[in-house]
């Protein structure tokens, strides 16, 4: 586990170096979850993408990215803290939800 700290700890520093950049989250579970889920909220069109401003919908991206996060859940099952369950869980509730409500509205300008 000591391995595991020591490589979060070299990452968030090797994000501060003295060019002025911004240091970056410490990597875990949790925030690898998050960038996750944000990702297959810009393929929904949900959030603008973080560089342009713009939003693109690609329902295929998205559902790739839903099930990664559910090929995860399946993985991890019996190793995850509580707080780590119940965080996947919940995006994977609300992603499928939001994929659901855009494809039916995707469908629907189509007819």
């Amino acid at each position: 586990m000591a391995s595991t700290k020591a490589g979060a700890k070299g990452q968030e520093s090797a994000g501060a170096g003295g060019d002025g950049e911004d240091t970056l989250p410490t990597l875990d579970f949790s925030t690898f979850i998050l960038s996750l889920s944000h990702s297959a909220l810009l393929h929904m069109g949900d959030a603008p993408h973080p560089d342009t401003d713009a939003v693109h919908t690609s329902l295929p991206m998205a559902r790739q990215t839903i099930d990664l996060l559910g090929l995860l859940e399946d993985k991890t099952k019996g190793n995850l803290t509580g707080d780590e369950e119940r965080l996947l869980t919940q995006i994977l509730f609300d992603l499928r939800m939001r994929f659901l409500e855009q494809s039916k509205r995707e469908k629907a300008s189509r007819k």
